[in-house]
């Protein structure tokens, strides 16, 4: 919040929004709402540019398996970073999520130069 006015520079011309958070933190779970409200939302960006990262910190007994989330933020992609136990399953989600934009950027511009051309 103290760096607001930074947000609309931050978000200009953005294609994805990458929300990490700690699930073992309250405040945390009631951040990532007003972050996916500004970011995601307000923007428009569509739900599929929205990366949420659970991140466990190591040694922490993180629950992997019920972190439940409110509507929207259930509807987002999530996955669970355990650097420690598991870094190239983190590598590789990364890894299709960008490939996700990519092809959305591709299909947009293809989209833009039919329209163009018509």
């Amino acid at each position: 919040p103290r760096f607001e006015a930074c947000w609309p520079a931050l978000m200009k011309d953005s294609h994805g929004v990458i929300i990490i958070f700690n699930p073992e933190l309250p405040s945390h779970l009631k951040e990532i709402e007003m972050w996916y409200s500004c970011f995601v939302q307000q923007q428009p960006l569509l739900d599929s540019q929205c990366l949420l990262v659970a991140h466990h910190k190591p040694g922490s007994a993180g629950d992997t398996e019920n972190l439940s989330l409110a509507y929207p933020l259930n509807k987002l992609k999530l996955i669970h970073s355990n650097l420690e136990e598991d870094p190239e399953d983190v590598r590789m989600e990364f890894m299709k999520y960008f490939r996700s934009i990519i092809t959305l950027l591709n299909e947009s511009r293809e989209r833009e130069e039919m329209s163009i051309i018509s």
